[in-house]
């Protein structure tokens, strides 16, 4: 057995999905390889059970020597006990393969999110990254399980042959033909199979996307009027997507109805041959009664092989969905040769729009379309789309950096940053050796703490949803304060609180960030009244700088932005 989730997932192979379910295969081959001895064991137990049978029945019964009865009594017992633990391990190790595969999928995928950072969700919808970790997994780890089964189908198909091989030529060739006759019979069906499961995939995946848009937009579409034209539209892609479900089962159960129906007709056929055979004498009573046996026994490799080829179909199209996620590259790759690190103290500049941001200051950046403050605000720490020379620490362009570099050095927390689910104490400081109470006090969330009955050791909800929209701002604030990088770039920090909290927290932002780089993108006045400069950007270049006060009087472009904002906060 193996702790989980693992150290390390390992770097997959992705370059097809069979590679892919080869490779992991390959990385928990111990398990699978235990699992599969097992199942052969399980299997092969049940396999020898009808010729002991047989033999009981003709040299104990037929020839009344209790002696042999009680022997072959002995070993039948024995041979249940070992199928019982050999079943009963292969299980648990069937268990452990299924956890494990799902574990490292989950890893693999939760570390190409974070390797990725904004780049996955302009290139994958939300509700394929969610259907990866709620169909797909369990389609990967079905696989992994059904696979010691499988292995003990095979070996104990050919224990059958040989045995009936040696009872009657006749009927171990009809095992032996006859058991590929009739894989090759479900055969057709498999294509199809996969054909509409990967189509039925990607509507689940197009129907979860339009779930979480319709969700994370539902107070927005509510002050709209929106909520029926996307109620009108998820009905008519559900509805798609259960028909095309229903194409799936419609296959699906055909297949299902064969793995019953090939594998009777065939048990009627040996024991059709084998009854014959003991009315002609050539077989004895026991012999007949192991035949009956065997075809009985014989339909649980037949259905566990068509298990497995079903199981490996819909693990085929799983794993093509987390190939296509695994193959992403990042909008910003690690350079081939990187530049040398800027040192501690230089000054961050934009050479797109004119910005520069001296070391340890307290910069605003006003615009009349926030979106545009917005996108800078991103291209400052390399987590738009854009990638380019422009943005420089010192004089080192951030792009000639690695990733891990500007990452640890920039931070950016924008209006889309959330609160992971887990303790409150870690989900803010997730280096682990911040000065939470610090930021919680500049951040003005000392209130939010004390309606808490655990403190730190509350537990955040997924997204923080317990917490309201203020309590949720501030705490990611806190969060990105307390990892005190060399630059921090707050979008709009404040805009969900009320004024007395946003002028406390303006406040107190220089203090706590002295020495270090801030950027802010806001048009409050509580909070441009504290910073040490303004930057005006008007059409993609920066206009102006100063004082708040300076440029409420010699720039009415710029008045006209923060004045709007004022009234708007007053009424």
């Amino acid at each position: 057995m193996r702790d989980l989730p693992l150290h390390h997932p390992g770097t997959a192979d992705h370059r097809s999905a069979g590679r892919l379910l080869w490779w992991l295969a390959k990385g928990q081959w111990h398990t699978l390889v235990l699992g599969m001895l097992f199942g052969i064991v399980w299997m092969s137990a049940q396999a020898v059970l009808p010729a002991v049978i047989g033999r009981a029945i003709d040299k104990g019964v037929a020839a009344k020597d209790s002696q042999e009865l009680l022997t072959y009594a002995g070993l039948m017992f024995a041979i249940g006990l070992v199928q019982a633990a050999a079943g009963i391990m292969r299980h648990r190790f069937a268990v452990t393969n299924w956890l494990t595969a799902a574990y490292r999928t989950v890893q693999l995928v939760g570390r190409q999110a974070v390797t990725l950072g904004g780049t996955l969700p302009r290139r994958v919808s939300t509700g394929e990254v969610v259907a990866i970790g709620t169909s797909d997994l369990e389609h990967l780890g079905n696989l992994m399980d059904v696979s010691a089964r499988f292995a003990g189908a095979i070996v104990s198909f050919v224990i059958v042959a040989v045995i009936l091989l040696q009872t009657s030529v006749t009927l171990g060739l009809v095992v032996l033909i006859g058991v590929p006759l009739l894989m090759l019979l479900v055969g057709p069906l498999l294509k199809p199979l996969q054909v509409r499961s990967t189509h039925q995939r990607e509507l689940m995946g197009s129907l979860s996307n339009t779930a979480s848009d319709i969700v994370s937009g539902l107070r927005v579409l509510r002050g709209i009027g929106g909520e029926q034209v996307f109620h009108g539209r998820y009905e008519r892609e559900s509805q798609t997507t259960r028909r095309a479900g229903v194409e799936v089962a419609r296959l699906q159960s055909v297949l299902d109805a064969l793995q019953v129906f090939l594998p009777g007709v065939f048990v009627v056929l040996v024991v059709w041959i084998g009854a014959r055979y003991a009315v002609e004498g050539r077989i004895s009573a026991g012999e007949l009664v192991a035949f009956y046996g065997y075809s009985a026994f014989l339909m649980i490799p037949l259905r566990t092989a068509t298990e497995y080829f079903n199981r490996l179909i819909r693990a085929r199209v799983a794993a093509q969905r987390v190939c296509r996620v695994l193959a992403l590259t990042s909008d910003h790759p690690d350079p081939e040769h990187p530049s040398a690190s800027p040192p501690v103290g230089s000054p961050l500049r934009d050479l797109r729009t004119g910005l520069r941001v001296a070391p340890g200051s307290l910069v605003a950046i006003v615009s009349e379309r926030p979106d545009e403050s917005a996108a800078l605000a991103e291209r400052l720490g390399l987590t738009g789309a854009e990638s380019d020379a422009d943005v420089l620490l010192g004089d080192v362009p951030l792009a000639c950096l690695t990733r891990e570099e500007v990452r640890r050095r920039v931070v950016v927390s924008d209006t889309a940053a959330a609160l992971f689910s887990g303790r409150l104490g870690d989900r803010l400081d997730v280096s682990g050796h911040g000065d939470v109470a610090r930021a919680m006090e500049t951040a003005s969330a000392a209130d939010v703490l004390d309606g808490l009955p655990d403190g730190f050791d509350s537990w955040v909800a997924e997204k923080g949803r317990t917490f309201s929209g203020g309590q949720r701002q501030r705490l990611v604030l806190v969060r990105a304060l307390t990892l005190a990088p060399e630059v921090l770039v707050l979008v709009e920090p404040t805009s969900a609180v009320d004024a007395h909290t946003e002028a406390r927290i303006a406040a107190r932002l220089r203090a706590h960030r002295a020495g270090r780089i801030t950027v802010v993108t806001s048009s409050s006045p509580l909070v441009l009244g504290a910073v040490d400069e303004v930057a005006f950007l008007q059409q993609g270049r920066i206009v102006a700088t100063g004082r708040h006060e300076d440029l409420l009087d010699e720039v009415p472009d710029y008045r006209m932005v923060v004045t709007r904002e004022s009234e708007a906060m007053t009424s």
